[in-house]
């Protein structure tokens, strides 16, 4: 929809700026903190970036792969949102990763004088960030598996969270409840039927063609009329262009036509009146399969009505049956006659008084010209998804316990419907994006770390925080609409990020160091430290979206926000703690998986 292309479009640029710096972050955060060290840009650099080139590659790689899943999708808007955001962040990989090397190069040694964190300095080495950390690493490491406890705890209740989660979605409800468009529509549908439009066809089941039954009931109709009307028709049922007639109407079409002429040519009155007969008769078979102007369907629907009205759902509706029972009281004069009359030639001549009073063609508005497809104008007084595909399963309902009286066939449309029907695509469509951007994460993490355990491990944390979001959703009773949903896919190539730097970072400091428990210490300082400032950096990003206008915005501010936060801690948290009680399982493999590659 145009709402959809205009926020997408929007967007873009909301979520480059934040995830454009953070490989800046990093680099500049092990800049700031080895620069004491080395007091040489260039020895410092190379250290930096020696440690740091390979998670950023594959941190901007994955967030590119998170946002191009968003191109499984069968929605437009959606396909460009994404694969215009996962270009982006490729682009400031590689802008981050040639100018600020070559700014900090350029910089006069003046500039640095006083840069980075010295071991003199106790108070700044000792700051509140460093403090938190300093705990962190000692409470994953000390009670791993109290950690983890929580963890499963946490995790049982957002599974439980996530089957509450109720998909819906409301274009109108998209601006705040103080609004002026939310104020007229809550004035109107109090007031009036209802502002939100859906259209519900009926149609005749399938036409008889000319095998079966129906041949030969047509057949013997044909074979009681007088002569020579009836041989004549006869023959031309035969023929070739009746035999390829694709149904019963075109059949009748070539019969009368055939009558016609035929009676243009009679010599005799008697082969006038006996083809005037057959015409008669043929009129008579088209006007069977007039099903609308049945009184017995007719009737059918006008109990549909009722039974969609009493739903509470739909506050009014219009149809065919309403136009023949206002029509019908009139002639009458009586408004004891506002109901639909009790044979079909009745019927006819209702709607034949109204096309005389109306424009001819607003007849058509609710029925086709064959009377074999009609519409019925239902007015919704809520345009949440949700009551839409509750009127649809109401008249699902009606027709399997009320069979009609002729064989139909309902179909919808309209723009109530179609928002039911893009939230079925989308919804879908980030699943399938969700599932085939986490196998190739997957994939990447295995290829990267060189082991499936390892890159499984990465998985951990950001599986943690999309289930934990999602479960609040489901719990608060957030709806979970098109914010909600592109959020589903998108969280996934930003929430890795923390997990890979944290990740390469120990297996390097690990080699360093004869335990993991030595190797805890060094991992919560510069490492942990990059980590941070990335989530305080992207979290803070995204919170200016709490001031915009519109709904969506907000939602994507607050969720991107809490799922880029929870994923850091989750990092910070549960990390450690697995590698706690896996080490000598998971640093046997990294050893292992070191010496093939050296032997590569």
């Amino acid at each position: 929809s145009g709402n959809t292309i205009h926020i997408m479009s929007s967007m873009i640029p909301i979520f480059i700026m934040p995830i454009a710096v953070l490989d800046a972050v990093h680099i500049l955060s092990e800049f700031f903190d080895r620069y004491p060290h080395y007091r040489d840009r260039g020895a410092t650099l190379n250290a930096v970036m020696g440690d740091l080139h390979k998670p950023m590659l594959f941190t901007s790689l994955t967030t590119a792969v998170g946002f191009g899943s968003l191109a499984l999708t069968p929605i437009p808007p959606v396909q460009i949102f994404g694969l215009f955001i996962g270009a982006g962040v490729l682009l400031a990989w590689l802008l981050t990763v040639t100018l600020v090397p070559a700014y900090i190069m350029l910089m006069p040694d003046k500039a640095l004088e006083g840069f980075g964190k010295t071991n003199e300095n106790e108070e700044e080495r000792r700051s509140p960030l460093d403090r938190a950390l300093s705990w962190t690493g000692r409470v994953s490491f000390g009670k791993a598996r109290t950690v983890l406890l929580g963890v499963l705890v946490v995790g049982i209740i957002a599974v439980y969270g996530i089957t509450r989660i109720q998909i819906n979605d409301n274009p109108v409800k998209w601006f705040t409840p103080g609004h002026e468009i939310r104020v007229a529509d809550r004035a109107l549908n109090e007031r009036f039927g209802g502002t939100y439009m859906a259209y519900l066809t009926l149609s005749a089941g399938k036409t008889e063609n000319l095998s079966g039954n129906g041949a030969a009931a047509l057949v013997e109709r044909l074979s009681l009329l007088p002569e020579p009307a009836s041989s004549r028709l006869l023959e031309l049922v035969s023929s070739e262009p009746a035999r390829n007639a694709p149904d019963r109407a075109a059949l009748l079409d070539i019969l009368s036509s055939g009558a016609q002429e035929a009676q243009d040519g009679a010599v005799s009155d008697e082969e006038w009146d006996a083809w005037d007969e057959a015409l008669l008769a043929l009129e008579g078979i088209e006007q069977e399969d007039e099903i609308f102007k049945n009184p017995e369907v007719l009737r059918y629907i006008e109990n549909l009505q009722e039974h969609l009205e009493r739903t509470g759902l739909v506050g009014k509706s219009n149809s065919l049956p309403d136009i023949v029972k206002t029509v019908y009281r009139e002639l009458l004069g009586d408004d004891q006659a506002f109901r639909i009359p009790n044979t079909p030639a009745a019927v006819a001549q209702t709607l034949i008084t109204f096309q005389n009073s109306h424009r001819p063609q607003d007849l058509w508005h609710f029925v086709t010209p064959n009377f074999q497809r009609t519409n019925l104008w239902l007015q919704l007084k809520s345009g949440d998804n949700v009551d839409m595909k509750a009127v649809t399963a109401a008249v699902d309902r009606f027709v399997s316990e009320n069979p009609p009286p002729v064989p139909l066939k309902h179909e919808w449309f309209g723009l109530t419907y179609i928002n039911v029907v893009w939230q079925q695509k989308m919804v879908s469509g980030m699943l399938r994006a969700f599932l085939g951007s986490f196998i190739v994460v997957l994939a990447m993490m295995a290829f990267l770390f060189r082991s499936f355990w390892w890159g499984l491990l990465s998985m951990v944390p950001l599986t943690f925080t999309i289930a934990a979001i999602y479960g609040l959703i489901g719990l608060i009773g957030k709806d979970y609409d098109m914010p909600v949903a592109v959020l589903s896919s998108l969280s996934l190539g930003l929430a890795i990020d923390y997990a890979i730097h944290f990740l390469a970072r120990s297996r390097d400091l690990r080699e360093e160091h004869e335990t993991w428990e030595d190797t805890v210490t060094a991992v919560f300082g510069e490492p942990a430290r990059c980590i941070a400032r990335n989530v305080i950096v992207i979290g803070v990003g995204f919170l200016p979206l709490l001031a915009a206008p519109l709904l969506p915005y907000r939602t994507v501010g607050v969720f991107i926000s809490a799922i880029l936060v929870l994923a850091g801690a989750a990092s910070l948290f549960i990390l450690p703690a697995l590698l706690t009680l896996f080490e000598d399982q998971l640093f046997k493999v990294t050893d292992i998986s070191e010496k093939e590659g050296e032997a590569t």
